[in-house]
């Protein structure tokens, strides 16, 4: 199908929805189009990023299993 027909495809099912939260996530997803999350996020939580990105870049973090492991015998 070219991209055409697939916008018209699109088109039609749009005009179609009746959902009032589908139509308000669709237009989130456009609006949004080739925005990069990052710039959205509160500094507390891009601090937080970075930190385990050091951690991991420092082999200190935990791996999952073994967090499991040790977690699973207190529960």
């Amino acid at each position: 199908m070219n991209l055409i027909a697939e916008k018209l495809e699109l088109a039609k099912r749009l005009l179609d929805v009746e959902d009032e939260g589908l139509l308000f996530q669709l237009k989130q997803v456009l609006d949004n189009e080739g925005k990069d999350f990052w710039d959205d996020l509160p500094e507390n939580v891009k601090q937080g990023i970075e930190r385990a990105k050091k951690q991991a870049a420092e082999d200190k973090l935990t791996p999952h299993d073994e967090v499991i492991a040790r977690y699973a015998k207190q529960l």
